[in-house]
């Protein structure tokens, strides 16, 4: 078959190779119909994690059943299914708790408690380094999906491939900001980054009755996508002090009742942030977690859903002391959330696929990862047809 596959920084290429196998009872066998390309794709594509060896990449797919191991009852070949990114038994301690993404059974060589950057890992998840379990991604034609039986949902002939994508990840992992941050209605609330993430995180704001949101972004081609699809307000990230100045002004001077981090330790930046960083033996940068922490109102929440994977000396605890912030972060639980949230699909509360805009075949996968990676062509989302 087909794949991408991550041959190194800034190398992935469409190759052949060998088709999936039931390997494991639950298991099952999915020919991908489409896939997407998702921003923590581009920490492999830009070396910010670690992976030696090359790996079918991508966690964002669903298709069709084609086989099913002898322990899968709930699905049998031809059914259309959505299949969440965290690869989860549904059976440990974690699972049993709502939080699949710290599974203690689907990542074994690299699991622990401890967690961190190189050391313990939480749970496996697809197609992202054999950190996280090795598991070969569905950027490809086929993909084996472990676990079968808990993870993936059948989609309704109702719905188009686009309408139910991004209940993978993004969908979720947007509401999952927002969840944490307990918007129960007449909130405000800032999201910074305006990706597929954050905008997935603003439509959530409004489903869960938000007074009024804002998008913080660099590039005004993103902010003008999250007006159109989110209808939010936006503010063109200039310089830190004028962001909080506009938040502030916005808030009668307090800061918004919650602030969203869907940006990670890869944001723009400049020469002395970049300088700051070798200083500090850091990787990446977490100046737009501290802004959101200075953003946010005393006593408020910020939820962190961009990827940190290092440690950083200057995270500035006494601020958050001071403050009383509650700080809530990590993979998003999607088996938690998925049905709620496809049903919101199927009802019309919400349309996911109008943030698209780049379709692609597999094919021209690197395509997709070049214009994405490098904000050519007012890239915003990238999906893939095998």
């Amino acid at each position: 078959m087909k794949a991408l596959v991550f041959h190194g920084m800034k190398d992935v290429r469409v190759d052949n190779v060998p088709d999936p196998q039931i390997e494991e009872s639950r298991d099952a066998i999915i020919r991908v119909t489409s896939t997407a390309i998702c921003g923590s794709d581009l920490h492999l594509y830009n070396g910010g994690l670690p992976q030696p060896v090359p790996m079918v990449l991508g966690h964002e797919f669903m298709g069709i059943v084609e086989e099913v191991g002898k322990g899968v009852t709930n699905l049998k070949r031809g059914d259309r299914v959505v299949v969440p990114f965290p690869v989860a038994c549904g059976t440990c301690f974690f699972c049993n708790h709502q939080l699949p993404g710290h599974c203690e059974n689907s990542n074994p060589e690299h699991y622990g408690p401890e967690g961190g950057v190189l050391t313990q890992k939480g749970g496996g998840m697809f197609g992202y380094t054999d950190l996280y379990g090795g598991y070969n991604g569905g950027q490809a034609e086929y993909v084996r999906v472990p676990y079968a039986d808990f993870g993936p949902r059948i989609i309704p002939d109702s719905l188009t491939d686009e309408q139910a994508l991004f209940l993978t990840d993004i969908f979720p992992t947007g509401y999952s900001g927002i969840d944490w941050g307990e918007v129960k209605g007449g909130e405000f609330v800032a999201i910074f980054g305006s990706g597929p993430v954050g905008i997935m995180a603003a439509k959530s704001a409004w489903l869960r009755g938000a007074a009024r949101v804002v998008i913080v972004d660099t590039q005004k081609y993103r902010l003008d996508k999250s007006r159109q699809t989110a209808n939010c307000e936006t503010i063109l990230w200039e310089s830190q002090k004028q962001v909080l100045e506009e938040i502030r002004n916005m808030s009668e001077g307090r800061g918004a009742d919650v602030c969203v981090e869907a940006v990670g330790f890869e944001p723009d930046r400049d020469l002395l942030d970049r300088a700051k960083a070798v200083v500090n033996f850091e990787k990446g940068s977490i100046k737009v977690l501290e802004t959101c922490m200075s953003a946010v109102h005393r006593g408020g929440i910020v939820s962190v859903l961009g990827v940190y994977p290092a440690y950083y000396d200057n995270f500035p605890v006494g601020q958050f002391f001071d403050k009383g912030i509650v700080l809530r972060g990590g993979q998003a639980p999607v088996h938690k959330h998925i049905d709620k949230l496809l049903q919101y699909v199927v009802d019309g509360r919400v349309k996911l696929d109008d943030i698209i805009t780049h379709r692609l075949p597999l094919t021209q996968a690197a395509h997709g990862y070049d214009i994405f990676r490098n904000k050519k062509d007012n890239c915003v989302k990238v999906v893939l047809k095998p």
